[in-house]
């Protein structure tokens, strides 16, 4: 971008609220612009107007509106642009239509069947892309050289394909000439193995184009990426958005004469590199704005900083970006946007909804008269009521937006972070531009701000002083601060899990502070996290736009692959390594870059064979040797980084290439000239100002940004203003202008405050933060050190911290079936040990009867000692999934056990770790028992039974460690009394949805009491009975009348019931409460000895683990009329013969509920699983997938509809052993207030000879090559009359948030709640 001379260089990002352009004019000084994105009263495009008015700045002469600008002293326009993520999220792109392999059809509805908000019954989902979908008749299979088949064709990862059935063209035509006649231009091709594959895709896209489709996308070009779902989704994207960034290309060349022709013009894409206008795709453009800011601090604070690591924090007015850099930019290759899963290479950019417009909300009960809140009154509008807090200081997730914005915009929006910052002397209205109020024509108000705060401090100090713990009020100064201290707080947690979770030390980093808002937050920031410095860039307020001018021009080339990595495949991958490089270098030359300008980078994506675990690796801090590819050795920079981010390697597994990648660079960011002055004297103070810090308000110096010189050094606490943002400097820190102008500040140490045991509402809040990022952080050490597919990949486990009683304080992720449970578990233990309890022991827990769920998950407690105490002060633990501990058949879940010993290894208070040693041979011993029983066998996997013990025992290790430095801080009385505090408020949560629930019935002359009754499949009942309590806000959960222990495996044990309830009330609830014991002391629960929800400690209990849980939600919900009977089932398939074995739980209906209908092919309540993509199981398992879809009419009907179930048929390619474990085959979903019930499931085999055999609920049998298993899946019982139709929904229960969160956090956090 350094070019021509006399010639203007222009870098322009377009957000969603403002539009910054940074220009190098000719003689290579700066001009920077900040305006609207959108004033369509004034001008129709943001970048050209900034363009034109940066022309005609420096040119002198007025350039009319009207024509179109003068191109000849324009060399080059870069821009990143939210133009694609805005019609992703607001669904505004091109109308789709789907085209997909037969079968198929609703296998991107489906997509991975898990949902995304555990606990909202209305199972709010984004909707697809597509508005059409055509089967297409055609067949791709792998080879196995089955008898009768094909000649095999060889596909592009090497591997052998079998074409069962040629593309049908003749049948396709006439329904494409029906998608046009009905308006439809842009398609989607998704086809079964076009990965490996193209031709059928290829045949298709020329049928469509020679027919008059303007836009074609072939998920085969895309992205070739084994996997259909996400390579679907991405297909559709590209589908849908391509149009739309092309019609806006369009639209910004006509403001411009010749249409920029001759003007360089490149937008920056979601992987940080730029590319040409013409060749931006959707696909690629959904982080083209964010992806800026991230080249820009990678350019500049990098560099700066001597190579320090580096973590972006880019916080804007709905939400923050958190990112990180340490040499090279950290790419993930399949994310979700919006509800839409992409498989392209992007930016590690993790969003969270905490911004400048983040709403504040403090509410101590609900509304007296009111029911719970359903989850479809939670979906409301950005100007509706909150929901009630229960005691708790919340920040976001809902923003204010920018319209109408915070209260001080004079537009009568909601209090937000901005609203606190002013009211504490922060933000300097002065310093503002006169753009606000209805006319867009006054200075922010501070008088509004106070008012809107005002109002929630009310609700504060009414809760203090009549509260549960009264206390004294607060001033409206230590309510802002407060909460500012909150979203502070909230910033921190993915901070913590972006570095921790890759084994990196958030201390080492230095934090790269841009963004309009997140200059005052950068030293509270950097201060929690433990960093010494903060960098401020001079154009932090626009860092996006420099960042793309410091871009460079970027091609990928990528191709699957399917090559074991060894020296008998070196030469093939340095072939086709060759090749990618020659096709990124001849694309960027033919840009007009030299070779002596382009560079390449090549990458592997390896992973250990048997795993998911893949890592996308370049070799360049790793020449070649003898013994690997001559592009470098890959193989020792996949053990270094798999080292790094696990802990661990597996030197005995071969290593597998998935994908080969080359990155072509072409070097041209821009080159800054412009050195700030050195400082001729003291600074100069513009003004002094009142600010508020902890312990009331200081006088504070502010200082403009362009009167600063290099070395000039400020004392906080103080303000740094420019037009673009404001720097808050705290007390205690002090800044520094550095030779490139930037701000430098060191972070000197929090004046340490005093924090009492008694309840203070900030601190609960911050607390609560804190609690729940110990047990994240526990969880991504096990993640990380587990060696098992299930705890690694699956992240099949659960952490939690608890009181000294053993009550649960907090438990993250959350998976359905361990909530609560853990809490018995420990219990246990306290009561079995008591004062057998030593500093270094750690016990190892499983059995029902010890609050166990079932045998594999193995939990694995640490009690923890403090000086001067002589009993535990608190206790940590982790519950892990383990794949095999014995028992009658792989995996330890077997469908027809009897007994608990067929189970699998018993362990009900055994003491893994004592006086410090791994207890290795006792726990071997014990691992290898059940094979001393009939028909047994010990676990089949040891070393990693042994491994992930010793994962979970680090992970609580980790625990421990980050309690210890919270005690260290606050003091153990003050930090156990928040333990105690952060239960009663979910404790007050609860109450407050019970009363609610009473008053709301006694209103409508209804008694107190409810009952529901609900029957497993071989009759036995679950009866419930619930008598609620008015004045005390509790109940008792009575299950007497439950049928007895059963014979076989169905039987659930009690902590089961416990985890199911739970998961309940928090529904109920209907909004984000603290999930801990708190939650069940307003409920008593009364269960049956010897009955099905309470066996005797010898029953066999598997089944009632993964379907007996169902039907306690089932009979809860029901008895409270929240919602009509979800599938009730999780449709448990084993498949497994001697050398192979897979398990899958598929989805089916949800039920519908007042004011929603129930989703279609979805998870419910407590199981969350992802379901394995068809290529992967057909490319690792001797089946073909022939039919995926939604079984259309299974939902019931209903004034509002039931889901429906899914069709999934299993053909079997060799001999083996099929086991189905499932309900609802005899006794339908129930329908509520009219509501009919949902379709009964139904299991199928049909035999290679046609005959079709009903295989009933729960059976094992032998299947052969050709046999069929088809598997039909309950719906959703239907609510309300059918007779009486639905009312329009005001905004669909499916529409994606406004500001979804992203990145690989997220990711995480999705996949570990998906289990």
């Amino acid at each position: 971008m350094g070019g021509p001379e006399g010639r203007f260089h222009f870098a322009v990002d377009r957000g969603g609220t403002f539009t910054d352009v940074f220009a190098q004019c000719p003689g290579g000084h700066v001009r920077v612009l900040k305006l609207l994105s959108e004033d369509p009263a004034n001008y129709a495009d943001a970048p050209t107007e900034g363009i034109r008015r940066i022309l005609e700045q420096e040119g002198g002469m007025p350039l009319p509106r009207d024509r179109p600008l003068d191109t000849s002293r324009i060399a080059s326009i870069r821009m990143g642009t939210t133009v694609a993520t805005n019609a992703l999220l607001e669904r505004r792109g091109e109308r789709v239509a789907l085209l997909v392999t037969r079968g198929f059809r609703d296998l991107l509805h489906v997509g991975t069947q898990a949902r995304e908000d555990l606990f909202d019954l209305a199972v709010p989902m984004p909707e697809v892309l597509y508005e059409e979908v055509l089967e297409v008749d055609e067949r791709v299979v792998l080879y196995r050289g089955e008898p009768g088949a094909g000649t095999p064709v060889k596909g592009r990862t090497g591997d052998l394909l079998e074409v069962q059935q040629p593309v049908d063209l003749g049948g396709l035509r006439g329904k494409l000439e029906g998608l046009l006649s009905r308006g439809i231009r842009s398609l989607a091709v998704v086809l079964m193995h076009s990965y490996a594959w193209a031709q059928h895709e290829q045949q298709v896209g020329a049928l469509a184009q020679e027919l008059g489709f303007t836009h074609v996308s072939l998920s085969s070009e895309a992205m070739p990426m084994v996997r259909i779902v996400p390579r679907g989704h991405t297909a559709c994207a590209d589908a849908y958005l391509t149009p739309t960034i092309q019609r806006y290309v369009e639209g910004f060349r006509r403001g411009f004469q010749g249409q920029l022709k001759d003007v360089q013009v490149l937008f920056m894409r979601s992987d940080g590199g730029l590319a040409p206008m013409d060749s931006f795709s959707g696909s690629r453009a959904v982080l083209s704005g964010p992806a800026g800011g991230v080249v820009g601090y990678a350019a500049t604070t990098y560099r700066v900083e001597g190579g320090q690591p580096v973590i972006g924090f880019d916080m804007g007015g709905t939400s923050t970006d958190v990112s990180r850099y340490a040499g090279e930019f950290e790419h993930v290759f399949e994310a979700s946007t919006a509800g839409v899963t992409l498989q392209a290479p992007q930016l590690d950019i993790n969003t969270v909804a905490a911004g400048g417009g983040s709403r504040l909300f403090f509410r101590s009960a609900p509304a007296p008269g009111l029911g719970p809140p359903s989850p479809a009154s939670q979906r409301t509008s950005k100007s509706s009521p909150p929901s009630p807090r229960s005691g708790l200081f919340v920040v976001g997730p809902e923003s204010a937006g920018a319209h109408p914005g915070p209260a001080c915009y004079r537009k009568g929006g909601p209090v937000t972070v901005t609203d606190a910052n002013l009211v504490l002397g922060r933000l300097l209205p002065a310093s503002f531009p006169c753009i606000f109020g209805p006319g867009e024509d006054q200075p922010l108000s501070p008088e509004a701000s106070r008012k809107a705060l005002e109002a929630v401090a009310t609700e504060v100090n009414s809760f203090l002083t009549n509260g549960p713990c009264p206390a004294s009020p607060l001033s409206l100064e230590e309510v802002a601060m407060g909460f500012v201290r909150v979203a502070n707080e909230a910033m921190c947690r993915p901070i913590r899990a972006l570095t921790q979770a890759r084994g990196h030390d958030p201390s080492a980093h230095v934090l790269a502070c841009f963004g309009g808002a997140g200059g005052q937050h950068a030293c509270a920031i950097a201060r929690a996290l433990g960093m010494d410095t903060v960098h401020i860039h001079r154009h932090s307020g626009l860092l996006s736009a420099l960042g793309l001018a410091l871009a460079d021009v970027v091609h990928e080339a990528q191709e699957p692959c399917s090559l074991p990595y060894a020296p008998e495949t070196f030469a093939q991958l340095d072939q086709r390594l060759s090749r990618l490089e020659e096709q990124c270098v001849d694309a960027l030359r033919a840009q007009g870059f030299p070779r002596s300008h382009i560079s390449t980078e090549s990458f592997l994506h390896l992973r250990y064979q048997g795993t998911d675990c893949a890592l996308m690796v370049s070799a360049h801090l790793h020449p070649a040797t003898a013994r690997s590819p001559r592009a470098g050795d890959f193989g020792a920079a996949f053990v270094e980084r798999y080292m790094r981010e696990f802990g661990f390697v597996i030197p005995e597994r071969p290593v597998v290439v998935d994908d080969v990648r080359v990155r072509g660079t072409g070097r041209s960011g821009l080159r800054l000239e412009d050195v700030p002055r050195a400082q001729t004297g003291p600074p100069r103070v513009d003004k002094m100002t009142q600010c508020y810090f902890e312990g009331g308000y200081q006088e504070t110096p502010v200082y403009l940004l362009g009167e600063l010189g290099y070395g000039h050094k400020l004392q906080g606490p103080c303000l740094i203003i420019d037009s673009n943002s404001t720097i808050l400097v705290e007390p205690g820190c002090q800044a520094e202008v550095t030779e490139t102008g930037d701000i430098r500040i060191s972070v000197g140490a929090e004046a340490p405050s005093t924090v009492g045991a008694q309840l203070d509402p900030i601190h609960l809040s911050i607390f609560s933060h804190r609690f729940m990022s110990i047990a994240e952080q526990m969880g991504r050490i096990l993640q990380r050190t587990a060696i098992s597919t299930n705890i690694k990949e699956r992240l099949d486990f659960s952490c939690a911290l608890f009181g000294p009683d053993g009550g649960l304080v907090s438990n993250a992720p959350h998976i359905p079936v361990h909530l609560g449970a853990m809490q018995e578990t420990v219990q246990f233990q306290i009561q079995q040990l008591g004062a057998d309890l030593r500093p270094g022991d750690v016990l190892l827990s499983n059995h029902p009867s010890a609050g166990g769920s079932h045998l594999p998950d193995l939990t694995v407690i640490t009690p923890v000692f403090w000086p001067g105490q002589t009993r535990p002060v608190f206790y940590v633990a982790s519950r892990g999934h383990h794949a095999d501990i014995g028992g009658i058949t792989p995996g330890s879940m077997p469908p027809h056990s009897t007994t608990l010993q067929q189970e699998g290894a018993v362990f009900l208070s055994f003491k893994l770790v004592q006086g410090g040693v791994f207890q290795e041979e006792a726990v071997t011993e014990a691992l290898r028992a059940p094979g001393k029983i009939p028909g047994c066998s010990g676990t089949r996997n040891l070393h990693d039974n042994l491994s992930d013990l010793r994962a979970q025992v680090a992970a609580n290790q980790k625990g421990i460690q980050l309690v210890g430095e919270l005690i260290g801080q606050y003091g153990l009385d003050v930090v156990q009394a928040y333990m105690g505090h952060i239960q009663a408020n979910a404790e007050l949560a609860v109450r407050d949805m019970l009363r609610a629930f009473g008053t709301s019935r006694q209103a409508r002359g209804l008694p107190l009491e409810v009952s529901a009754e609900d029957h497993m499949d071989d009759g036995s009942p679950i009866r419930l009975r619930v008598q609620i309590n008015l004045s005390q806000g509790s109940a008792v959960f009575d299950f007497s009348g439950t049928g007895p222990e059963v014979f076989g495996n169905l039987n659930a044990p009690r902590a089961i019931t416990l985890s199911a309830l739970i998961y309940c009330l928090r529904c109920l609830v209907g909004r984000d409460i603290p999930l801990n014991q708190g939650c069940l002391a307003p409920v008593r629960v009364v269960i049956p000895r010897g009955s099905i929800l309470d066996p005797s400690p010898e029953a066999a209990v598997v089944g009632g683990n993964v379907l007996t849980s169902q039907r306690v939600v089932d009979v809860i919900l029901g008895a409270f009329g929240a919602c009509a009977a979800s599938q009730g089932c999780m449709n448990n398939v084993t498949l497994g013969n001697a050398h192979m074995g897979y398990y899958e739980t598929v989805a089916g209906g949800a039920g519908a509920g007042p004011g929603w209908h129930g989703r279609s092919g979805v998870h419910s309540h407590m199981t969350n699983t992802r379901i394995t993509d068809p290529e992967i199981l057909e490319s690792r398992y001797p089946v073909i997938v022939r039919r995926f879809e939604l079984r259309l009419g299974s939902g019931g009907l209903g004034r509002f509809r039931g889901g429906d179930g899914v069709v999934r048929e299993l053909l079997f390619r060799e001999e083996a052993l099929l086991s189905v474990l499932t309900e609802r085959r005899a006794f339908r979903p129930y329908g509520l207030h009219g509501g009919e019930p949902g379709a009964r499931g139904l299991n199928l085999l049909i035999r290679k000879d046609g005959r079709t055999v009903n295989l009933g609920g729960k059976t094992s049998v032998p299947v052969y090559p050709g046999d069929v298993f088809c598997l039909h899946t309950p719906g959703g019982g239907g609510y309300g009359d059918p007779d009486d139709p639905a009312p329009q929904l005001p905004g669909s229960p499916q529409q994606s948030p406004a500001f979804p969160e992203r990145g690989s956090v997220y990711e995480y956090r999705r996949a570990q709640e998906a289990v």
